[in-house]
């Protein structure tokens, strides 16, 4: 694919990783953050990522950082927004976006859950707009899902692998379910949190790296499977709605890590230890895919 010119809305969490994945790629990136001390910030979390993976330091100067939307988005041949989750907000963006790029721009949406039909529903050139649902951190983890709406036109179509606009797509449908029953467990006093992460880490979360949950149903049989869920299935949680443990936690100002307290208790170095496994674990993993490439 030719070099082309990049944009990207927001530069937090999820927008620098993205910005750094098409510019190691050899695109020019644009990225809009009306935040200044985000984007401050924005030149430090970039040099980390290059230091992290050992690439080519020549590539961040293909990133170059905007506090207004239209001149970070001209020229741009593909636009990723990278915003908080709040429909509303994305909405406006999108509103916004369609009057500062050409006709032919394509608008994706990395938003976790809400679909881009939704988001889409207001502009005047709809069939141009799809969801591009990179993981965090993206640039360590190599899945994007990139789903087709109900308006996405012939003519703008790529290989899709969500064939429907479903709020959550596939893997935060999965992700969440999982959640769900975790939280009820907890909630219900069958176990504490510590217990749930420990038996995902060291159980069958071993596996999933490289076995799915399909693939894992085939090869211990479907008849195995049909058996367990005859028993398990009537017990699963089926709470509508985010459950009462989640929405308490909330309320009282728990938030997790960046408060020190959600489900877990959080020292600033224990949390740090955290973010350090995991940001190794999958650099490790990226490092392996560019030396053995599928």
């Amino acid at each position: 694919m030719r070099a082309q010119r990049i944009g990207v809305i927001g530069g937090g969490l999820m927008g620098h990783g993205i910005a750094y994945l098409f510019a190691a790629a050899g695109h020019t990136v644009a990225v809009f953050e009306p935040a200044a001390d985000i984007r401050a910030s924005l030149p430090r979390r970039l040099q980390s990522i290059l230091e992290l993976l050992g690439d080519d330091p020549a590539l961040l100067a293909r990133i170059e950082a905007y506090d207004a939307l239209a001149p970070a988005m001209a020229g741009a041949a593909f636009v990723f927004e990278a915003a908080p989750e709040k429909l509303p907000l994305k909405q406006q963006i999108f509103a916004e976006l369609e009057n500062a790029v050409a006709p032919e721009t394509i608008l994706a949406s990395n938003s976790s859950a809400i679909r881009s039909t939704e988001i889409s529903r207001h502009l005047k050139h709809r069939g141009r707009v799809i969801g591009t649902h990179f993981w965090n951190p993206p640039h360590l983890v190599p899945l994007v899902e990139v789903i087709q709406n109900e308006n996405t036109a012939d003519a703008g179509k790529v290989p899709v692998h969500v064939r429907r606009d479903v709020p959550g797509f596939v893997g935060n449908r999965l992700q969440h379910a999982m959640k769900r029953e975790a939280f009820a467990l907890v909630a219900a006093g069958v176990c504490d949190a510590d217990t749930i992460d420990t038996v995902v880490r060291e159980g069958f979360g071993a596996r999933t790296a490289v076995l799915g949950p399909m693939e894992q149903a085939d090869l211990v049989g479907l008849d195995l499977n049909l058996d367990i869920a005859e028993v398990l299935y009537e017990h699963l949680d089926r709470t509508a709605g985010p459950p009462a443990v989640l929405r308490d936690k909330v309320k009282a100002g728990k938030l997790g890590m960046k408060t020190g307290e959600g489900m877990r208790q959080w020292t600033p170095e224990a949390a740090d230890a955290v973010r350090s496994r995991l940001s190794r674990f999958l650099a490790a993993q990226a490092r392996g895919r560019k030396k053995n490439p599928a």
